[in-house]
């Protein structure tokens, strides 16, 4: 006779199946909080925001971690403050820049914790830097004694709009962007925008790219502000007003704008607008189970144009190349406007940002798209702007396609710089 199958529920999510059991479901679920909160003078030794998550009695003990700009730029300060606080610390501090995001730096941090010793929960790691930084410090909380709470003070424009505030972590490997990484967010984002004012205007350039890319796909109003403030945001580092001082006589406030009910402080605005637009398509798919992504836009071809190019592109103008070809492959296809592609390549302009690069080959794009093919399940899921504000998913592009629109854009650039 054949034996019953029986399904017995022990408890919530947990399933027994069989008589004798021969097969066991576990169903659980992981769910989510973290913060992400804009601050002033974090550094101060009057301020005690970095640390007021603090619990548990005896001495407090932090774990923090910097590269070798900011401990330049901000060593002392770092240290003055958890002395002034009484905290036992140490601070590490890492190569900088894209070529030194790799596993070494990783277990780097990992030995130093070891070294240091931390309470496990109740003494989060402290990431003080740019993108680059975080990532790393992210990816070994992750792994540390499997996961270790940690901290994020982003001190770049790309690491305040794009990297500070998502839930990845990554490094480098074997020639490819991000190869290897985990998705851990950390408990808490600090963003103080006055750590931007000892960026090299470069930089500030690089985190734009980011801001730019959510105008693109998703936000007109973000795309406006930058068409109209982009040089001075340029100029004043994103720093408000109040930072900066008075408003030099040769910008004069675009009455346009503020008579649509925008705010007078362009930063402060386009900053809260880049975050909140990335934060809205992030949150329902923190775990990427969905492929199908807006945020991807520019990140088809410049993870390989990046990687190949480097040390000579930044991330963010890697991903400007990336917009500048998708664009015109966009208006190729009927969904950009020949008037729209010049405001789009004239703002990338404005802002610093290049719109072409030697690499943009067939078979260095070629190439890129297929990764990334891999990389999005077996399907193209490219993402090109409808527009100025929306975007839609395509499957289809082709080889010849993706060369005759990146030959129309080095024509384009060529004739422009004539």
């Amino acid at each position: 006779m054949q034996q019953e199958t029986q399904s017995t529920r022990n408890n919530d999510g947990l399933f027994a199946v069989g008589s004798p059991v021969t097969h066991w479901s576990v169903q659980s679920s992981n769910p989510v909080q973290y913060e992400i909160r804009a601050c002033q003078n974090l550094l101060d030794p009057s301020n005690s925001t970095i640390l007021e998550d603090a619990s548990g009695g005896g001495a407090q003990r932090r774990f923090i971690v910097t590269d070798r700009v900011v401990d330049s730029l901000y060593g002392e300060r770092i240290r003055a403050y958890f002395e002034h606080h009484g905290v036992e610390h140490r601070v590490l501090v890492l190569d900088d820049g894209e070529t030194h995001k790799s596993m070494n730096a990783v277990l780097q941090v990992a030995e130093a914790l070891d070294a240091f010793g931390i309470d496990r929960r109740r003494e989060p790691v402290i990431a003080i830097g740019g993108g680059v930084l975080m990532d790393i410090v992210g990816f070994a909380a992750s792994l540390y004694r499997r996961s270790t709470p940690f901290i994020r003070i982003p001190t770049t424009l790309i690491g305040l709009v794009d990297a500070g505030v998502g839930a990845k972590t990554g490094v480098n490997h074997n020639g490819h962007k991000n190869r290897l990484g985990t998705y851990f967010p950390a408990d808490r984002t600090l963003l103080d925008r006055s750590f931007l004012v000892t960026l090299h205007e470069r930089h500030i350039s690089n985190g734009l790219a980011e801001i730019l890319k959510m105008a693109l796909i998703k936000d007109a109003r973000l795309f406006d502000l930058l068409e109209h403030h982009g040089a001075q945001l340029l100029r004043t580092k994103l720093q408000s007003p109040a930072a900066i001082g008075p408003t030099p006589a040769d910008v004069p406030v675009d009455q346009r704008l503020a008579a649509r009910g925008l705010h007078l402080d362009p930063a402060t605005e386009v900053v809260e607008r880049a975050i909140q637009g990335m934060l809205e398509e992030l949150q329902p798919n923190l775990w990427e189970k969905v492929l199908e992504r807006v945020v991807d836009y520019g990140h088809t071809f410049s993870p390989t144009i990046e990687m190949n190019a480097l040390p000579e592109l930044l991330h963010g103008e890697a991903v400007a190349v990336d917009m500048a070809l998708t664009t015109v492959l966009a208006e190729r296809r009927g969904l950009v406007s020949a008037y729209q592609r010049e405001r789009i390549l004239s703002v990338m302009e404005q802002l610093g940002l290049p719109s072409w690069h030697p690499l943009c080959t067939p078979e260095t794009l070629t190439g890129a798209l297929r990764d990334t093919v891999r990389h999005r399940d077996g399907k193209q899921r490219l993402p090109l702007p409808v527009g100025i504000g929306s975007a839609v998913f395509v499957n289809d592009v082709t080889e010849d396609e993706l060369s005759a629109a990146a030959q129309a854009l080095r024509e384009h650039v060529a004739g422009v710089s004539r």
